[in-house]
């Protein structure tokens, strides 16, 4: 599905960047300066946090450090708490996205 999506697209803009073979009839890949990815759910048992907890922390860092030239993948966030409240944090987090310059998301 969707994440197997993002992992693939991930590994193929390292491999492109790394001057490696990457998997594809042809591919044209754009320079990107950071790779951020916010994929899967899970918390940190060692730093005492949780699921909702580690997916806020990551989702900062990502809309406090992406800048011009970026990629941002982000799946599965706001599982860590209700439906309507994830909805509300996803709708958040994509229009922060939106308005940065140069970012590029999925």
């Amino acid at each position: 599905g969707k994440s197997t999506y993002l992992h693939t697209l991930a590994i193929n803009v390292v491999l492109a960047h790394m001057g490696c073979y990457v998997p594809a009839m042809a591919a044209s890949v754009r320079c990107m300066r950071q790779l951020f990815t916010r994929v899967g759910t899970g918390d940190s048992l060692e730093a005492n946090a949780s699921t909702f907890h580690c997916e806020m922390s990551e989702i900062a860092h990502i809309l406090t450090s992406a800048g011009p030239e970026s990629l941002v993948l982000v799946d599965e966030l706001g599982r860590g708490t209700s439906h309507s409240e994830g909805a509300a944090i996803c709708w958040a987090a994509a229009e922060a996205l939106q308005r940065m310059d140069g970012v590029l998301t999925l």
